[in-house]
């Protein structure tokens, strides 16, 4: 009997210290996080007429420390080198305007180089070439921006004001217009101002393994990180990538005009060109001239002294050339990557612009200065006009989208969806990275 006492003693006095102890836990953690419902609607391009909002809904600051916590690497200082000033900052979360958070993994992966060839009237436009191409991409971009002497010194000026604001997320050089081989002032006048530079990259730019090269009338409207991406899908033969001229042969230039050897069936545009150029300085490209293969630069001379009374547009004609008796080296992405108002001006007729949207927006023909294509226009405006420290849709989608009402009975701006989906897309991942969503059910 005394044993069958101890045990229920034992047994009472274990219960009541279990109780104690759970009632003192629960009373020394945190209370309940409190949901803060404050809404944000966020229009779509999906109906201009009928604006679809969508709801997001914000943490507390406690709430968000809990949920996600800041690496410590983030708070780490990284230095920036931009020249034409002293670019050291802190590594810290973007603000609304660049919208992307910083990681350790971002940071170890490799800069993305762009290379643009601005002379004469092209500073504007290069400058809003340069900020679409940060508003959106992820990684680092080194810029390589090729210029005459009046140019340099105010792109110098510009670049470094912008410095402060977005440091961590570019460099730039600036270099002159050089051609190593044949008649430099032939070469500069050949089709644009000095849009012959781009031939000689691989020449000029011996440490740089890959490049993007962009004329100044082109806008990024996804992350150029995605274009990067490409390069990844490159074989082992293939050392540049490329857009067709035309998606239609009866109506392309080259199939229907050209009088010398291009790219494919409707040949290549060359005004948004990827390149591995280390393949490229390493490569002997097969030619019409002699049976043996010749390098890059001891191609471009007499390539260009063989069919300079045969070319119109200068440079992308002697690319188009040169990948017709060298195919395998060549990778052809898809026309939403270099769209052109010849998409659309005659009908649409790219597809995949059409079902993905506009990735890369090239306004050749000069539209984003006059009133052919106001739909090219209206993209070129709002980017150009955007601050940088401001909201990105309160002060670019949002204009942007309302401003597109005006362009909807014109053949490039019929189909809104055409030209905003990608930016749509992108800024709404940007909007969902600053919002928590993850919110804590009610108790029941």
């Amino acid at each position: 009997m005394r044993i069958h006492c101890k045990v229920v003693v034992i047994a009472v006095c274990l219960g009541v210290f279990l109780l104690l102890y759970f009632l003192g836990g629960n009373a020394a953690d945190d209370p309940p996080l409190k949901e803060v419902a404050e809404d944000y609607y966020f229009p779509t391009s999906s109906g201009l007429g009928n604006i679809v909002a969508s709801k997001l809904t914000k943490k507390p600051l406690d709430e968000l420390h809990i949920l996600q916590k800041q690496p410590l690497t983030d708070r780490k200082e990284a230095k920036v080198v931009s020249r034409g000033g002293n670019a050291i900052a802190k590594r810290q979360r973007s603000d609304m305007g660049l919208g992307r958070l910083s990681s350790k993994h971002a940071r170890a992966e490799e800069v993305m180089h762009l290379a643009v060839v601005a002379c004469g009237n092209r500073l504007d436009e290069t400058l809003t070439m340069v900020k679409s191409a940060l508003l959106f991409s992820i990684k680092r971009i080194k810029f390589h921006i090729f210029a005459e002497d009046p140019l340099a010194s105010q792109f110098e000026k510009k670049l470094s004001q912008w410095a402060r604001a977005i440091s961590n997320k570019f460099q730039y050089s600036i270099y002159p217009i050089t051609f190593s081989v044949g008649n430099a002032e032939e070469w500069k006048k050949l089709f644009k101002p000095c849009a012959a530079q781009r031939l000689f990259l691989p020449v000029i730019l011996k440490d740089v393994d890959s490049l993007l090269y962009v004329d100044t009338d082109v806008l990024f409207l996804r992350p150029m990180d995605d274009m990067w991406s490409f390069l990844k899908a490159f074989n082992t033969t293939q050392l540049a990538a490329m857009a067709p001229e035309h998606e239609i042969p009866k109506i392309g230039w080259y199939s229907r005009f050209a009088r010398h050897p291009f790219y494919g069936v409707t040949g290549v545009n060359s005004g948004v060109m990827l390149m591995n150029l280390t393949r490229i300085r390493r490569t002997l490209f097969k030619n019409s001239m002699i049976p043996s293969g010749l390098s890059w630069e001891d191609l471009l001379h007499p390539l260009y002294q063989k069919y300079k009374n045969h070319i119109t547009w200068g440079d992308q004609d002697l690319l188009n050339i040169i990948f017709h008796y060298n195919p395998e080296s060549l990778y052809i992405f898809p026309c939403q990557w270099n769209y052109r108002p010849d998409h659309c001006m005659y009908g649409s007729n790219c597809k995949g612009a059409e079902q993905e949207g506009v990735s890369i927006l090239h306004g050749n023909r000069g539209v984003y200065h006059d009133d052919k294509q106001p739909a090219f226009k209206v993209v070129y405006d709002a980017i150009h006009a955007y601050p940088f420290e401001d909201n990105m849709f309160q002060s670019l989608f949002y204009p942007l989208q309302t401003k597109f009402l005006d362009t909807v009975n014109t053949l490039c701006g019929r189909i809104p969806q055409v030209f905003l989906k990608q930016v749509e897309k992108t800024m709404r991942t940007v909007y969902e990275k600053k919002v928590v969503r993850h919110v804590k059910p009610p108790p029941k």
